[in-house]
Formats: structure tokens, sequence, C-alpha cells
């Protein structure tokens, strides 16, 4: 196995872990990286390098399941829809969570196949850059200063279906789930941290549904010789993503979102100047 490899494996997944959760899109980030420095399709293929990318992406999946295993525990759990029936109980209910994922689940069931052909580049990734970081900078600016939810536990039916809509910009490679969905929790009336903590309990399902789909489709590239490239980029993508998301929840509620909306505009910018 040629050590280059790894390395470029563990880059990836460092790339992955770093910025799935944070709203500057991983998808933008790993394609930009990928195609313009680590060109991971010459040592696995186009169809390969697009696996190893779903793989990855569940190492991130697996950091968020075990940042929120009490949660997820409790959402799953028998004794959680006998103490919830007929009313909110003052948790979050499994149920909300499904209503959230509906609208970007449908929506990326019926174009996968266009979104992998024909907007994975790096121009579709400025594209969902900027406009993403404009619907960040709105939602600050325009969001309430004091926000009546304060808590994943107080969002209601409404809210959840609102911020599953929004999840449905980040189909746009670029755009950004956490981005999306955190900027229409903020906009109706969530804190930040309240959008960030549904955002990545959403996450979980939706990742991990449209993972094994692309995993059933491109399963024969997963072949022994590069089974160790995925190893390296999955475990490398689950210790980075668990850093950053604990750090993110740290800070979200201070920095809020306008800090990472500058950063996508500079990056974008940067990006057409010198590679494009």
């Amino acid at each position: 196995m040629d050590l280059l490899m790894m390395i470029k494996a563990i880059i990836l997944g460092l790339v992955e872990g770093l910025t799935e959760f944070a709203p500057v899109s991983s998808t933008g980030h790993m394609i930009i990286v990928d195609d313009m420095w680590l060109k991971s399709e010459r040592f696995l293929t186009e169809h390969g390098a697009n696996t190893f990318k779903v793989v990855i992406q569940l190492g991130s999946i697996l950091a968020v399941v075990v940042t929120f295993k009490d949660r997820f525990i409790d959402l799953l759990s028998l004794g959680h829809f006998n103490k919830h029936k007929g009313g909110n109980g003052g948790r979050l209910k499994l149920t909300q969570v499904i209503v959230g994922l509906i609208p970007a689940g449908v929506l990326g069931v019926l174009f996968n196949d266009y979104i992998d052909d024909h907007l994975f580049s790096t121009a579709t990734v400025l594209i969902g850059l900027v406009i993403g970081a404009v619907l960040m900078i709105l939602a600050d600016v325009i969001g309430p200063k004091n926000p009546k939810v304060e808590t994943v536990d107080q969002i209601s039916y409404g809210q959840a279906l609102v911020v599953g809509l929004f999840q449905c910009f980040s189909l746009w490679p670029g755009f950004s789930r956490s981005g999306s969905t955190i900027s229409g929790g903020v906009l109706m009336g969530m804190s930040h941290r309240a959008a960030a903590d549904f955002t990545f309990i959403m996450a979980v399902p939706i990742m991990a549904g449209a993972s094994f789909l692309s995993l059933l489709k491109n399963w024969e590239y997963m072949t022994m010789d590069a089974l160790p490239i995925f190893i390296a980029g999955f475990i490398s993508a689950f210790i980075f993503a668990l850093l950053s998301i604990r750090f993110f929840l740290k800070l979200i509620n201070k920095i809020k979102l306008l800090p990472f909306a500058i950063y996508r505009i500079v990056l974008a910018l940067i990006i057409y100047l010198v590679f494009l």
C-alpha cells in the first residue's frame, strides 16, 4: 500500500470530520481539496473515490451518535413513546425528527443521480458557498435577538417541518446542511444551539440513509486493495468530527453564524481568483 495514498485518505478524512457539522459545507471542501490537490480518482478510480467519500462520511455520522448517544437512546426507547404519548412532555419526539427529515429525504431520492452527475464540481460548490453564506447572514440579522426556543426540547412540529424544508438547500453541494438548517431554525425563533442540536440529530438518519443507498450502488468499488484506504479515512473522519462537534456546540451561541459566512465568502473568492 502506497504511503502517499494513506496520507491522502487521512487528509480527506480530516477535511470531512472538521467541516461536516460546521456550517461551511464538508462536501464543498472535499470536492475543492480533492479536485485541486489530492485527486483521489487517480488511485481509486472515479467511482471508487465517490464511494470513499461516502465511507468517511459514515465516520462523521458515528461521531454524532457518540456525542448524542443519550438523546438517541431516549428517542428510540419504548419508554420514550409511552412517556410522551398525547403531548409534548417537554422532550423532543422521534416523530418531530421524522417530520424534519421528510422534505430533503424525498428530494434526495428523486434527484440523487442528477446531483451526483451534474452538481459535484468546484464551480457549483462556489455558488453554494456564497448563496449559503448570504442565507446565514440574513438569519443572524433577521432572527430574533431573544429566541423563545432555547433548547431542542422546545421545538414544535411546525418548526421541525420548516427546518426540514431549509435542509433541502443542502442537496446543492457547497450549501451546507448545518448552515441551511441552523439558519432556518434561527429564522423560526430558535436559539443557535437549539437549531444546531436539532440539525445534528436529523443528520444521522438522513446521512446514514444516503450513505447506505450510495454504498449499495457502488459496493463493487470497495475492493480489498482499497480497504486500508477506506479504513484510514473512516477513522480520521470519526476522530476529527468528534472533536469539531464538541468544539462547535460550545461556541455557536456565542459567535453565531456570521464568522462562518465570512469565511465561506472569502474561501469562494480565493478559489475563484486562484484556481478558476
